[in-house]
């Protein structure tokens, strides 16, 4: 990255580059091999509480969170880079940070809609790291890339709320430290408005009738870092009518705007973690021989890296792009841009992680090297906070009303 930034965040920058090769890099074998050797895989493993300790020494903690009150107070332009770097080593860095998905969005929420009893009972834990969270919305019975087609119902019994349904790929809840669900339903399944029918309510994970079923697999990883990508099933479970968030109604509304930054960060990452695969590609064509000659020379090699860095180049401008205009005009203002960059980054990076996995041949889809889990995880986001589909759907119709 050539350009400057204003001088916060290059100083943050620069804070954070050291942050990765000093330590996180380093801690990238030693998090697998006292992973493999825990009793809980979901249990984070102790070198990751070390790397927290230590990025919060650094003032590098909760730097997503534009509130000052809650978070660094950084712009969406001046978390961008940040995120971008965080991207090259995406099963650590976010968690060391303070910045992983879906606890990001979870806390946002919270900042946003929440109570003051519910922040204080939830939000300072998690601003702190000493729990984590989920965000229960899409389910195994129910398109999901409509979020007014969910099922779980969510109805009021005089104080409570007693919820019961089925969810499934919900981020963060095999991991022990996962106290809370942030739970989408229907309170008026029958109501005019299809967006007002669902509301969202703060599930505790010690509730009677919440069980964590299983651990969903993404292209066979189970994701141990992030805490998996589990199903669950709430039966009668009740809470207190307090623990609505926000008001009845406005479920559908709250998860567009949880998902709004969301979809950034992702994109931010992924721009990461593409630079890797090119450091990755170049390393290995410099390193490898075949047919007489280095792979650095083969022409098919060239090309690759070649238009591999043009479309990073390009994404990244976009990015920055959309995350000047979320802070100068808002999430509604940058909606076309949004979508755009949701649509374009995870197909672009898929196709240079799969260049990268392609030139390192057998090594490409083994453990030893990030490749393959990062191929995996760039390919999921073509799904997750909305499918391609959707996204194009949507942003054709805006760009057909101009005419």
């Amino acid at each position: 990255m050539d350009f400057a930034f204003d001088a916060r965040t290059e100083e943050l920058r620069g804070r954070l580059l050291a942050f990765m090769d000093e330590h996180v890099h380093p801690a990238e074998a030693v998090a697998e091999e006292q992973r493999a050797a825990l009793a809980d895989p979901w249990t984070a493993p102790p070198v990751v509480a070390e790397l927290q300790a230590e990025a919060r020494r650094r003032g590098l903690w909760n730097l997503f969170l534009p509130d000052r009150e809650y978070g660094a107070g950084l712009t969406n332009l001046q978390y961008a880079p940040l995120a971008e770097i965080t991207g090259r080593s995406p099963q650590l860095a976010p968690t060391a940070l303070n910045c992983a998905a879906p606890d990001t969005g979870n806390m946002e929420l919270l900042a946003q809609f929440g109570t003051k009893e519910q922040r204080k009972r939830w939000l300072e834990p998690l601003l702190d790291g000493r729990i984590r969270s989920a965000f229960a919305m899409t389910e195994p019975d129910a398109a999901s890339s409509d979020a007014t087609n969910i099922g779980t119902r969510i109805e009021r019994d005089g104080d409570a709320y007693v919820i019961t349904g089925r969810k499934w790929y919900i981020s963060g809840a095999m991991n022990p430290a996962c106290e809370i669900f942030v739970v989408m339903g229907k309170t008026d399944p029958d109501g005019a408005d299809p967006r007002r029918q669902q509301s969202m309510v703060l599930v505790p994970r010690d509730t009677p009738g919440l069980e964590v079923r299983r651990a969903m697999r993404v292209y066979g990883y189970e994701d141990h870092y992030h805490g998996g990508h589990a199903e669950i099933v709430l039966d009668r479970v009740r809470v207190p009518v307090a623990n609505l968030v926000g008001e009845e109604g406005g479920g559908f509304a709250i998860a567009q705007a949880r998902l709004g930054p969301g979809r950034i960060h992702h994109c931010m990452r992924l721009i990461g973690m593409a630079e890797r695969a090119i450091e990755l590609m170049c390393r290995r064509a410099l390193d490898r021989t075949a047919f007489g000659k280095p792979l650095a020379g083969q022409g098919v090699v060239q090309q690759w890296i070649a238009d591999s860095r043009v479309a990073v180049e390009q994404l990244r401008l976009l990015v920055l792009k959309t995350a000047w205009l979320m802070d100068t005009v808002g999430n509604r203002g940058a909606h076309t841009e949004i979508q755009a960059i949701k649509i374009a980054t995870p197909r672009t990076v898929v196709d240079i992680l799969d260049k990268a996995v392609q030139l390192h041949g057998a090594a490409g889809v083994s453990q030893d090297f990030p490749l393959a889990e990062l191929w995996a995880a760039a390919r999921t986001l073509r799904l997750a906070d909305g499918p391609d589909e959707v996204h194009q759907r949507s942003l054709a119709r805006r760009e057909l009303r101009r005419y």
